[in-house]
């Protein structure tokens, strides 16, 4: 009886035979537990009748992507609020009338709680592909989820390139609260929706534009030790923290991760025809001896001219000199 189902998370000790089971009977097989998943069984007493996947979003869909609104600067730091449902599976000889549409219906209403308990924030959205050669999404539909449009026919692989796979998919996706769109593009989120370490982004054409709000800034360091241009290393400091660096060890991280390309748009020294990223020492060395007025005023040019289309892109001195010292322990002199 349908009345009588329950859908639950996978206990730790029936993770073998959910795998197993999986592996036996889902056209794709089984998918190893990487990262954010979480697998449900449906139950009727004690008889398994269904299996659910739900894992990390694609890290790139367009369709998913436009139908959001969201934009490069918050992708890849909001994925996590995103949960790919990628794989569905109705046992051998319980096919039955609304069977699935329930199972997915009773799924949806705890699987932000079970979220939160386990990872520690909430999903605000749902995917799943459908592949047109199998199925045509009929059961997505009838159960509310939204067609959103094809990808590309492209797949990630494991060293992060793309190649064409078999088939494009349809892309469908069910929102878990009503405003879980104007959610993900809002310019800043709530505490309770980030996840470890923030990772925004910062476009080619921001990067481009930051060294010259810093050209008029005096340098304080002797003309013999100015390895590096100061605006670079100012716009390579301001970038890392409004990318979510915190602290001198992580804006030094977050520098020397940058591309040759990334340091061409700052304008980095160069050097024996490659560019040259300033250490973190050195990024902590100007960031104690600037003048904190002319830094500020900068910033505040940068942040009117920027922050008003995108206010998380708006800083100033206070907010910078914070993000440097914090997790050093050293106070903040102005």
């Amino acid at each position: 009886m349908l009345s009588d189902l329950i859908v639950r998370p996978v206990t730790a000790a029936e993770q073998d035979r959910f795998q197993a089971l999986m592996q036996a009977h889902h056209y794709l097989g089984a998918l190893p537990k990487i990262g954010h998943t979480l697998w449900y069984v449906a139950t009727d007493d004690t008889q398994w009748l269904a299996l659910l996947s739900f894992s990390a979003a694609a890290l790139k869909c367009g369709v998913r992507d436009r139908w959001i609104g969201w934009d490069l600067r918050h992708h890849y730091d909001r994925l996590h609020l995103i949960a790919n449902q990628s794989r569905f599976l109705i046992l051998p000889q319980h096919h039955q009338p609304n069977l699935a549409s329930r199972v997915l219906s009773l799924c949806r209403r705890r699987i932000q709680s079970d979220w939160i308990v386990r990872f520690g924030f909430p999903l605000l959205l749902l995917e799943t592909f459908v592949d047109p050669r199998y199925f045509v999404g009929t059961l997505y539909r009838a159960s509310n989820w939204q067609y959103v449009g094809d990808t590309r026919g492209y797949q990630r692989c494991r060293r992060g390139e793309y190649r064409p796979s078999a088939s494009a998919k349809r892309v469908f996706v069910q929102p878990l609260q009503r405003n879980a769109r104007a959610l993900l593009c809002r310019p800043r989120l709530d505490a309770r929706y980030h996840s470890g370490r923030v990772r925004l982004k910062l476009s080619a054409e921001h990067m481009t534009a930051l060294p010259a709000f810093f050209r008029s800034i005096p340098d304080p360091r002797r003309a013999q030790g100015r390895r590096h241009p100061l605006a670079s290393v100012l716009a390579i400091a301001t970038a890392a923290v409004l990318c979510g660096a915190r602290g001198y060890q992580a804006i030094g991280e977050w520098a020397q991760a940058l591309n040759p390309q990334a340091l061409a748009r700052f304008r980095c020294r160069l050097r024996n025809g490659q560019r040259q990223c300033p250490s973190a020492s050195i990024l902590r060395d100007v960031l104690m001896r600037v003048d904190p007025l002319a830094l500020d005023q900068a910033l505040q040019q940068w942040s009117t001219h920027h922050g008003v289309r995108d206010p998380s892109l708006a800083i100033d001195g206070k907010t910078l000199h914070h993000a440097v010292h914090e997790h050093t322990g050293c106070s903040c002199a102005n």
